[in-house]
């Protein structure tokens, strides 16, 4: 009797880890899938965006490095590129900054109105892009920094923001504070303190709300629409405009590299994850 329960149990739980891994398998799948197929098509030596039938036949003469060449020895191509670069780092390093401020304020208990401040910081993460880019359009214009890099930088800083102060904010979940109050103690100023004593322990969040930062400012579209000029251009707006004004296998070359630049972020987060869940100086 107790055999046959048993058995009867350990058949239950492969099927239903066998239903479970199915159902993930699937999820993946409808996620991934329309982003991967864009990484074949983009070997393509015909300007088209579907598969020919020699790419189905897997000849070699179907498949070319065209459209990369073609990416690398374009002018607009490479100030977009550049662009995206230079501003995402720029937004990044303002983001971190004010995220990493706020999170710490955040952290403190006598903070008054910490859930209302806390709302009002992730705020831009839920309103609609294109009505706080039309906000900012206004409001920069007023100030003469539209269609300017400062204006595109902070409005993608507003936008990244939100990241690291979540981000931070978990790191700091549970950190003994009695390590700053020893720091100080010992007669270390509240700057000191925080380089040598909290940086340290919640680089890990710090790198990856910087991380998720620069991936919000890369991928950003909306605004550079209404804050840049033609000198602002980046990556994703240069895709727009492709897709409006010509459609070509260039822009899948270029997604290809957003994928694989998506996946390099993504892998580098679970690491710095991994490594913020075994620090030391949480309390007990």
């Amino acid at each position: 009797m107790i055999r046959h329960a048993t058995a009867s149990f350990e058949v239950g739980e492969r099927v239903r880890r066998a239903v479970h891994l199915a159902v993930c398998g699937a999820v993946l799948v409808f996620l991934v899938a329309p982003m991967l197929v864009v990484i074949p098509l983009s070997f393509n030596a015909e300007p088209y965006f579907t598969f020919t039938e020699g790419m189905l036949r897997l000849d070699s003469d179907a498949y070319s490095m065209r459209w990369y060449r073609n990416v690398v020895e374009d002018g607009e191509w490479r100030l977009a590129l550049v662009n995206s670069i230079v501003i995402g780092l720029a937004a990044t390093a303002i983001a971190t900054t004010l995220g990493v401020l706020a999170a710490l304020g955040l952290a403190n208990p006598a903070m008054p109105g910490r859930g209302f401040v806390t709302s009002l910081l992730i705020s831009p993460m839920v309103t609609p892009i294109i009505i706080s880019a039309a906000g900012m359009f206004f409001f920069y214009s007023k100030l003469g920094i539209a269609q300017t890099h400062l204006g595109v930088i902070l409005a993608h800083a507003v936008f990244g923001t939100p990241f690291v102060v979540i981000s931070v904010t978990a790191t700091l979940v549970g950190f003994d504070h009695n390590l700053v109050r020893a720091g100080a103690s010992l007669g270390g100023g509240p700057f000191l303190v925080f380089r040598r004593i909290q940086l340290p322990l919640i680089a890990p969040g710090v790198m990856s709300g910087a991380l998720f930062a620069f991936a919000a400012s890369f991928d950003e579209v909306v605004a550079v629409l209404f804050l840049g000029g033609l000198q602002q251009r980046t990556v994703p707006r240069q895709m727009w405009t492709g897709i409006r004004e010509e459609i070509s296998p260039e822009i899948l070359a270029v997604a290809t590299f957003l994928v694989v630049l998506a996946l390099l972020l993504l892998g580098t987060v679970e690491w710095l994850r991994g490594r913020t869940s075994a620090k030391p100086g949480k309390a007990d």
